[in-house]
């Protein structure tokens, strides 16, 4: 093969890493699942999702130091590969391509759940083949027109929250949509407290936050591919703790001051209940446009990642060759085909296994999130041990208080762990979590990657498009 048919490219420009990033960490969980979490804490809630939010900045920029050193496919599983040892990216590497398969058959069926409301006489099962067929193919045709896709559905959930933030502050502070009245933000603390659970109650909401910023980590995967690694991975990175703040605790702001929390939920979702107080009569059907393209845009991304992902395995040696090469398009074809062949597997599964089973495979993929944080988190600190002085002034974006900074994101990781374990919904993904990782370490010694030195087999990144 040539050179360029070998080689990833670097396609992703600075708009679509900025916007990734912002898409990355706004999901369908803070559309839907927020009246849950309410449910739990109260107008609390946004305590939990603040501290959620400065662990999740903390684990970034660890990633960011190592990915803006080494901007490679595969990124954490790599890092993890050269400063944990072969096990260690293989595991997570493995790990993290499954949690993206099982959080994909998700959003696909929920894709037919959503076109449901407007085409009610259609199966659902015709819109999710439907959205798999469209998220693969633009997944097959250059890394360019993922980051197109990306960049405009991000948009639109980016406008939609805006929109919900700026209308809901002039409500409340100048009455708007309510005759003049402003409603103030008593109801923040005027039904109980303001953390009417107590303590108990932002600790309990607590894995169920980490689990609604599960995928904010992908940027890290983008750094094989993006034009200025060093320049966007920096800037994507260092705004993760703004963005979490505006968008997730900036709208339960807003949603708290003008319902009384625990009215919340029992009518929908807090984002339709916002929209038509402001009397937006189509509320319903705007929300639900917004989870739709959120939904396409986690299966966009989860196909993006588990190929570069599988790409990268197949590089260390730690999957099959075929999976490591690359077609003329700069996409690694096999390793995104094997991606989209499981999931069409998945929306089969989803309509023929029971309810549990699929609840199961969810705990596998919500325990794979925290073991990658916490896989980031420990090889950058071997990482910091490699680096000179000179090259970790070249950083730009470096771990703050290091290395308490990464002591602290760990004690909160176990945290959340201790909190999964005590709590009965949860904790079943502490006995399948464990038992995949034991599954794999099986097959790591069945197919003889144990035998291998795991050295990457591929060449460095094409700069051309």
């Amino acid at each position: 093969m040539q050179d360029n048919q070998e080689t990833l490219h670097r396609g992703l420009e600075e708009r679509h890493i900025n916007l990734m990033a912002l898409g990355a960490a706004i999901g369908v969980g803070l559309f839907l699942g927020s009246a849950t979490t309410i449910k739990m804490a109260g107008p609390a809630i946004m305590l939990s999702y603040a501290l959620g939010g400065v662990a999740i900045f903390l684990i970034m920029r660890a990633l960011g130091e190592m990915a803006i050193h080494d901007p490679v496919a595969g990124s954490f599983s790599r890092y993890a590969q050269n400063y944990l040892g072969p096990m260690a990216g293989y595991l997570t590497g493995w790990t993290y391509w499954f949690m993206w398969i099982v959080t994909c058959m998700a959003e696909i069926t929920a894709v037919g759940v959503y076109m449901h409301m407007w085409f009610p006489d259609v199966p659902n099962w015709i819109w999710a083949l439907s959205a798999l067929v469209m998220m693969g193919s633009v997944n097959f045709i250059a890394v360019k027109a993922y980051g197109e896709f990306e960049f405009w559905f991000a948009l639109i959930k980016i406008v939609a929250i805006v929109l919900m933030i700026v209308a809901g502050a002039g409500t409340i502070f100048f009455g708007f949509a309510n005759g003049g009245v402003a409603t103030g933000i008593s109801n923040l603390w005027s039904h109980g407290g303001f953390a009417p659970n107590g303590i108990k109650g932002v600790l309990m909401a607590l894995p169920m936050v980490m689990f609604a910023y599960q995928g904010v980590e992908m940027i890290g995967l983008t750094a094989g591919e993006a034009k200025n690694p060093q320049k966007t991975l920096a800037r994507a990175v260092n705004s993760v703790f703004w963005r979490v703040l505006i968008f997730y605790v900036g709208a339960l702001f807003v949603i708290m001051s003008l319902y009384p929390w625990n009215e919340i939920g029992t009518q929908g979702s807090p984002f339709v209940m916002t929209f038509e107080k402001m009397g937006i009569p189509a509320a319903a059907g705007i929300i639900n446009f917004v989870v739709l393209t959120a939904a396409l845009s986690s299966c966009n991304s989860g196909i993006f990642s588990t190929g570069r992902m599988v790409y990268n395995l197949a590089q260390q040696n730690q999957a099959l060759p075929v999976f490591g090469k690359v077609g003329k398009n700069g996409v690694p074809n096999a390793a995104v085909l094997i991606s989209v062949v499981l999931l069409l597997a998945g929306v089969v599964l989803n309509y023929l296994a029971p309810k549990e089973v699929f609840t199961w495979l969810t705990a596998i993929a919500t325990f794979g999130a925290v073991w990658s944080w916490g896989v980031i988190l420990l090889s950058q600190m071997k990482f910091r041990r490699t680096l000179s002085s000179k090259q970790l002034a070249q950083l730009g974006c470096t771990m703050p208080l290091f290395p308490y900074g990464s002591y602290i994101a760990l004690g909160f990781l176990a945290l959340v762990i201790g909190l999964m374990a005590y709590f009965p919904d949860t904790r079943v993904a502490l006995v399948i979590g464990p038992g995949w990782l034991v599954f794999l370490v099986v097959v790591y010694y069945l197919m003889g990657f144990n035998k291998t030195k795991g050295e990457s087999i591929g060449r460095p990144v094409s700069q051309t498009l």
